[in-house]
């Protein structure tokens, strides 16, 4: 018999190589996926993996995207990532993402057509208060009546789906737009438009912000006291209380932290990528982000590569629907088998496989 024998603490070593044998399952369980639909697998793999940083008929086009998909991905699952390490599970960074695009653009509607520098630093603002707006409902839920935060903060995705719906064909329509769903293209608007930073590379201010982000996260859970707080508080809640630590106060934080960093990337995606708030604005970044969370191991710098490795699922994913006619519900698939086998192997963290010989009277 075999048996899972809890470790006295997690393995090293099983931490760190759960991301790599994770993503390695991937593609052979997402190849057998593609095989079944008729397509060659190891086609599928290299025009997903390889094609957008390699092949010079793509790359030109590609690489720039990259930074460009996870710029939004690497900024929510930083946030997420603060909640998690305190055992505080906020699953509802779509939601405060919507919202953070919905302040930020209505802020830049409400300024046009002026032109000043001044309109995309409040553009800035609101969407980040926006943010921290949604993501304090539950986390002020939960300190005052004990609410489960998951519940709360995924409930909440959909309220600001309807809102965003609501503002799309609403309050935030174009006036010149012949009555159709969707707000003045910030792009074609200067003050608001959040352009490249460097023409040519997708280095735009919120992949920027994501970079910087990176740095201040790293910073905080490795030098400052609340970083402390809350790694201890994810890893001993019981001695966190005898250290002095507040719970409502850190689920006041992590979930307004993590609001605010996802109403940063809903505000930087609608001012410059999407252009406009729209009915389908969204496109799961909330949701994926979490995969980013868990595969970066919670850490900032693996938070980093993780988003990067996620945006270029995006783009060959993508690439692979246009080339080889593989249906976006397959790739969509593919993604979500990164955190099934992450989760899969991560039990291989925390227990060790023991052999049980049972003795015969």
């Amino acid at each position: 018999m075999i048996r899972l024998e809890k470790r006295p603490e997690p393995s090293r070593f099983w931490t760190a190589v759960t991301p790599v044998l994770a993503v390695l399952t991937t593609m052979i369980a997402g190849g057998v996926l593609f095989a079944m639909l008729g397509k060659d697998p190891l086609e599928s793999i290299r025009t997903i993996f390889w094609d957008p940083l390699f092949n010079a008929q793509f790359a030109d086009f590609a690489r720039p995207q990259l930074l460009v998909k996870a710029g939004p991905l690497i900024l929510i699952a930083l946030g997420l990532s603060l909640g998690f390490r305190a055992g505080i599970w906020n699953i509802g960074a779509e939601g405060q993402y919507i919202a953070g695009a919905i302040c930020g653009a209505g802020v830049a509607l409400a300024f046009y057509p002026l032109d000043s520098w001044i309109v995309f630093p409040l553009m800035v603002l609101a969407g980040a208060l926006g943010g921290w707006a949604w993501g304090m409902i539950p986390a002020l839920l939960k300190i005052r009546f004990g609410t489960n935060e998951i519940l709360v903060s995924l409930m909440l995705v959909y309220v600001a789906e309807q809102f965003l719906a609501s503002m799309s064909l609403g309050l935030l329509r174009n006036p010149e737009g012949h009555g159709f769903p969707g707000s003045r293209n910030l792009q074609e608007y200067p003050a608001a438009a959040n352009t490249e930073i460097i023409a040519g590379t997708g280095m735009h201010w919120g992949v920027m912000t994501a970079f910087l982000a990176v740095i201040a996260a790293y910073v905080l859970l490795n030098r400052h006291i609340l970083g402390f707080h809350i790694r201890l508080a994810g890893q001993s809640p019981r001695a966190a209380r005898f250290a002095g630590v507040s719970p409502p106060l850190l689920v006041a934080f992590c979930l307004g932290t993590s609001g605010a960093l996802a109403g940063l990337a809903g505000l930087f995606e609608v001012a410059g990528p999407a252009g406009q708030i729209s009915i389908d604005f969204n496109v799961g970044y909330g949701f994926t982000a979490i995969i980013v969370a868990f595969l970066g191991r919670l850490h900032p710098v693996g938070i980093l590569l993780a988003g990067l490795l996620m945006a270029l699922t995006y783009i060959g994913g993508e690439l692979a629907q246009f080339m080889l006619g593989l249906p976006a519900a397959a790739i969509q698939a593919f993604q979500g088998m990164l955190l099934f086998f992450l989760l899969g192997f991560d039990v291989f963290s925390n227990y060790r496989v023991r052999r049980v010989t049972s003795e015969v009277a």
